[in-house]
């Protein structure tokens, strides 16, 4: 079974820019997971996301278009990235998730995809 593990992030964790040393270090962090990941045989995908500001929300109500700027929730926490793992369980998805650098502060949401 694929599933998506969702990485949620306060962006003003990264305000010192690409330059600084908390960024380097999750870019690390997450560079020694993957190859976890890929050691393991579980690593399907995965990505980082730019920040929420990058961000275009489209809507179409009614047979109407809207569009607006930045991320439809307007929380804290934001979207930043994602890993596609395949593992035979749940519970083995959850013991990945636990190992994404943001879970120590911000949170990993596991979810399944639909089968092909």
């Amino acid at each position: 079974m694929q599933y998506m593990l969702m990485i949620f992030e306060d962006e003003a964790n990264y305000a010192g820019g690409e330059d600084s040393a908390a960024f380097q270090a999750i870019v690390a962090a997450h560079g020694a997971l993957v190859e976890q990941m890929s050691a393991a045989g579980v690593m399907r995908g995965g990505a980082g996301l730019l920040p929420s500001a990058t961000a275009t929300t489209v809507r179409t109500r009614n047979g109407k278009v809207s569009m607006h700027d930045g991320p439809w929730a307007e929380t804290r926490e934001q979207l930043g990235g994602f890993y596609l793992i395949e593992v035979d369980t749940l519970d083995e998805a959850l013991a990945w998730a636990q190992k994404i650098p943001m879970a120590a502060d911000g949170s990993i949401e596991v979810r399944p995809t639909i089968p092909e």
